[in-house]
């Protein structure tokens, strides 16, 4: 009974985690183009220069417990099973694509792995975001500036990608 409602929580937390990362995702993507941050923060930066860099902390705090949640308990292995070089979903699902199939969700296969490679993107915003922030003042963080940007930029891309594959995925579970 308290297993039941512990799992039950911890999903719940997880789907907390996802809104929270959609909703604050999306905030920082369409404001960053009104972003005038370089070497650091002015003493007197706008509100979306400050919000920026405070709202990106808190998305770096999430980048980084939402890949610890999704990793527990084995999980790992269905986002990275290139890690235990199981790659037999995978090669299925390509197979598959081929033969104009779409793949099915979760296991090892093609979505969980590009799902698994959002969440490093994802990370990797954060990180370089940390490090933005953490030099500023230095000539290493316009260093770290145009990799928070560029990593930003792949995790655009990914979420492009994963909105794509979650219409697929309500495409195959319409047509079942």
């Amino acid at each position: 009974m308290a297993q039941s409602m512990f799992k039950r929580l911890a999903r719940k937390y997880i789907d907390l985690q996802h809104v929270l990362i959609i909703l604050t995702s999306a905030y920082l993507i369409f404001t960053s183009s009104w972003i005038l941050i370089g070497r650091s923060l002015r003493a007197n930066a706008s509100i979306w220069d400050t919000s920026h860099v405070y709202l990106g902390l808190v998305g770096a705090f999430l980048s980084i417990t939402f890949i610890i949640s999704n990793s527990l308990k084995g999980r790992w292995r269905q986002y990275f099973p290139w890690l235990v070089a199981d790659f037999s979903q995978l090669k299925a699902d390509v197979l598959g694509l081929f033969k104009g199939k779409i793949p099915i969700a979760g296991g090892r296969g093609l979505f969980s792995i590009i799902e698994g490679l959002g969440m490093l993107v994802f990370l990797a915003v954060g990180v370089t975001g940390i490090l933005w922030f953490a030099t500023q003042g230095s000539s290493d963080a316009l260093m770290w500036r145009s990799y928070h940007i560029s990593c930003a930029q792949g995790f655009i891309g990914f979420i492009v990608l994963h909105a794509i594959f979650a219409c697929l995925h309500l495409l195959d579970f319409i047509r079942n």
